[in-house]
């Protein structure tokens, strides 16, 4: 039996998920506020966490974010808010679905059912064993050249994975365009910064949910481009 985590401070909220979820067949276990959700993902095996943005001592953005150190778990955040930018905000800091209120109890459980599903098909990819590099969400199986962002699997050409690769080893590390070039291409990096350009964007948009606001792969105005988890 597959358990969900409910946390939101309205206890009637709370009680009306639990019952739609249990008649699912789903174990429920709630929480009303950031730390006790936090207190229960630390003491329990949770599969799904379901989680209210406004809460009080600890929200469910800098619950999620602090839950993101410790776990991958899945985390559907529900709140009043239906602005693009809060939305966008709670992805970026590693939400995996965002539903705003009000909302039809039943569409929250299919969320939650198609969360699970992507969530066990991410964890049959993934491989085990080789040389791995991991940051953040963000992990490169060097035997198999494989990419995967938060357990799934990206595609990239050669010369995109040999530029993430270069990066992913020294994390933090800003490289010029010409540092790039020439460790990748092999050749004199001279008037390089167009094509590295278009090869950063490119993997910006298969590895960013937002490439416009890069989690991982930045650039440094008048340097050149740095991978970190921030």
């Amino acid at each position: 039996m597959q358990t969900i985590l409910v946390c939101d401070d309205d206890k009637e909220i709370v009680e009306a998920i639990q019952i739609y979820l249990e008649q699912e067949g789903y174990e429920v276990l709630t929480a009303y506020d950031g730390m006790q959700a936090l207190q229960q993902i630390r003491q329990n095996h949770i599969d799904l966490l379901v989680i209210d943005v406004m809460m009080p001592r600890l929200d469910g953005i800098h619950a999620t974010m602090k839950i993101r150190e410790e776990s991958k778990v899945p985390v559907i955040i529900i709140s009043a808010k239906s602005e693009d930018a809060d939305k966008i905000l709670g992805l970026n800091i590693g939400a995996d679905d965002y539903v705003t209120k009000p909302f039809n109890p039943l569409e929250l459980v299919a969320r939650v059912k198609s969360q699970l599903r992507r969530y066990d098909m991410m964890s049959a990819q993934v491989p085990s064993g080789g040389i791995t590099y991991r940051l953040g969400g963000l992990e490169m199986d060097d035997d198999r050249k494989q990419v995967y962002m938060d357990g799934r699997l990206i595609k990239m050409t050669p010369l995109e994975y040999n530029i993430l690769l270069l990066m992913m080893k020294h994390p933090g590390k800003v490289f010029s365009s010409r540092q790039i070039y020439e460790s990748i291409w092999n050749e004199n990096g001279y008037a390089a910064e167009n094509t590295v350009a278009v090869h950063i964007r490119h993997i910006r948009e298969k590895i960013e949910i937002n490439p416009k606001e890069p989690r991982y792969l930045k650039v440094v105005w008048g340097v050149g481009y740095k991978l970190e988890n921030q």
